[in-house]
């Protein structure tokens, strides 16, 4: 159920709407980051409506004034209703605290001033427990929703040839599946989304996500959840036989060859194992799900699944280094040769998902980059030779990369920024032979970061994710943790304000006045299509939800013209509150219908959990 578009538009197109009355008494809604602010960081607040030069106050717990000010020129209109967006900065207040802000005869949601450690280590803590809800086989998590062991079939998976398909989108079977006769476990790991469909690709950027967030630092939770996700990619990966596992399940099903897929039917994970089918009934291939090849034996690996894939098990290595270096070792070999299995002539279509419009990536030299550069950086910790020509061989991807052109910024479908900060360190301690200089890996840094700053100036609310696009909160957490690498890597703060604006827009600084982030801020989704959380959480009101599950957000307004009926077996939730606030091309809603708005899905969260940790470790 999950299409979604790579590309990351450069400019939200301004509505333009006439100006309310002179004499119009101040009226509006104040947006903010509903968690709050670091001591030193800048802070501002955003007044959908209302007048410049209207008065502002920031009052403390006690109602006192601490500061006060006139809000800024408008920034631009939002909507038909909205036509104008006036900034609130109030960066001079720095005294740790609990405040809120007065404007435009209206009252802000409460927020924090802190040490950013204070303010975002609980956050990115509550990102993890969404991996936990994620977990499918027998070792879950029961948490808030109660989860139980599911899809334990999953031991024993057939393994069958790569579906074909057709159609608009192209997710509609063409053929009947035709097993191979092979079986393979790949019980456990994470679901996807609001489904139940496991892929590699989005696993293993997940994975490698929370290695990176976990380097340098201790959390138990993070570390098991890492190892759970590690667990699984593990499994993918045949080494014996070269072969990479890319799925488990199939979305759409197919009246023409009678049989239901994971999107047809609404239910608990667990209720798929109580199933009692056999080959040929509709919902066989929900309980004995298909399992996909990104090769077979003897053939090469699609580069961006090598790539991403060799990279988690190379970050494994660097953080067992000094533990248990034999376990590093085994990472190390496991990473390297799947790297040199990698498909680099005549690729052709990606191996992302089945079908490929699930995930249409179409980048993989940002992979092969950051596979072998954090291979560099594990052989470098482990004292291996191979040190030298992985850093070598990560320098040539780096520059192939650089030559295409590619100008996405970090999200699932570009790792770019990942490789490019550990590169950049590996080139200046040396690298004999290199074909990219620091300079230039530095400088394709700041060019993602000033791509996302020049967006952003044209969007009232400086978001500089395209709202009218899929993405838009995964690409958001993307330029926050490329703005706190940026920073780490030269000492430029030159857009650490642009950085803590982006992670503002996912926290509430936006028209809808939500977080994306479930669980997070005074106003959070309520109704994420999501099955196990419709089926077992409180979808009006209570503590159980699918906490640190980050949701896509505002997208376009044509996906949202008709949302049709609640799905069978569900529970029905739709939060109308968000409809004031729509424009005419960019919607959000809290709907269960709502897929391209209201689906979480596990790189979102990831992406979520790498800037959490970046941030309150800076």
């Amino acid at each position: 159920m999950r299409f979604r578009r790579a590309a990351l538009t450069a400019v939200l197109t301004a509505m333009v709407a006439a100006a309310a009355p002179a004499n119009a008494a101040p009226t509006g809604h104040i947006r903010l980051d509903q968690v709050g602010y670091g001591v030193a960081e800048s802070k501002q607040a955003y007044l959908l409506g209302g007048q410049a030069g209207a008065k502002f106050s920031v009052v403390d717990s006690r109602g006192r004034t601490v500061y006060s000010g006139k809000v800024g020129a408008s920034l631009g209109a939002w909507s038909e209703k909205f036509a104008a967006v006036h900034p609130i900065d109030f960066s001079k207040v720095m005294q740790p605290g609990t405040y809120r802000v007065k404007a435009g005869g209206t009252t802000s949601p409460s927020f924090k001033i802190d040490t950013q450690n204070k303010l975002f280590s609980p956050v990115a803590h509550n990102t993890v427990e969404f991996f936990q809800a994620q977990r499918d086989g027998a070792d879950i998590v029961p948490g808030r929703l109660n989860r139980k062991p599911s899809h334990l079939t999953d031991r024993e998976g057939l393994v069958y040839e790569t579906p074909v398909f057709k159609g608009e989108g192209g997710d509609e079977i063409a053929a009947p599946l035709k097993a191979t006769g092979a079986k393979v476990d790949l019980e456990g790991g994470w679901f996807d989304a609001g489904d139940f469909v496991k892929f590699t690709h989005a696993s293993s950027y997940s994975t490698a996500s929370m290695l990176l967030a976990l380097r340098g630092r201790s959390n138990k939770a993070l570390d098991d959840e890492a190892k759970f996700g590690l667990k699984w990619l593990d499994k993918a990966f045949d080494e014996k036989k070269g072969v990479l596992y890319a799925q488990v399940g199939i979305g759409t099903g197919s009246e023409e060859f009678g049989f239901v897929g994971d999107h047809d039917v609404w239910r608990l994970p667990e209720a798929d194992d109580k199933l009692d089918v056999k080959p040929g009934d509709s919902e066989y291939f929900i309980k004995y799900r298909p399992v996909f090849r990104a090769n077979a034996a003897g053939e090469k690996v699609s580069p961006n699944l090598a790539g991403r894939v060799s990279a988690s098990f190379a970050l494994a290595a660097q953080i067992e280094a000094s533990r248990n270096p034999k376990l590093a070792k085994s990472y190390l070999d496991k990473g390297a040769q799947l790297l040199a299995l990698a498909k680099t002539t005549d690729v052709g279509e990606l191996v992302t998902a089945f079908p490929h419009a699930y995930y249409p990536e179409d980048s993989w030299a940002d992979d092969l980059e950051f596979g072998a550069t954090q291979l560099a950086v594990a052989a470098k910790a482990l004292k291996d030779p191979r040190a030298g020509s992985l850093a070598k061989q990560a320098t040539h991807w780096a520059s192939v990369y650089l030559a295409s052109g590619d100008k996405d910024t970090l999200n699932v479908y570009n790792t770019s920024a990942l490789g490019h900060y550990d590169l950049a360190r590996l080139v200046r301690a040396g690298v004999p032979g290199a074909e990219v200089t620091e300079a230039q890996l530095v400088g394709d840094l700041k060019r993602q970061l000033q791509q996302g700053l020049d967006a952003s100036a044209t969007s009232p609310f400086r978001t500089a994710a395209d709202v009218t696009n899929f993405d838009a909160a995964s690409r958001s957490f993307g330029f926050v943790a490329t703005a706190e690498l940026y920073q780490k890597l030269t000492g430029d703060k030159k857009f650490d304000a642009f950085g803590t604006q982006q992670r503002g827009f996912v926290l509430g600084s936006n028209a809808w006045g939500t977080t994306l982030v479930v669980g997070v801020g005074s106003k959070f989704p309520e109704c994420p299509h999501h099955q196990a959380a419709n089926l077992s959480g409180s979808p009006n009101g209570g503590s159980k939800v699918l906490v640190g599950a980050v949701i896509n957000g505002p997208n376009n307004a044509e996906y949202f013209a008709d949302l049709g009926e609640m799905p069978e077996g569900s529970v029905e939730c739709t939060k109308p509150y968000t409809k004031e606030f729509d424009s005419k091309t960019s919607v959000f809603a809290d709907d269960l219908r709502s897929w391209p708005s209201s689906e979480p899905a596990i790189d979102f969260t990831a992406t979520a959990v790498l800037s959490f940790s970046l941030t309150a470790q800076a």
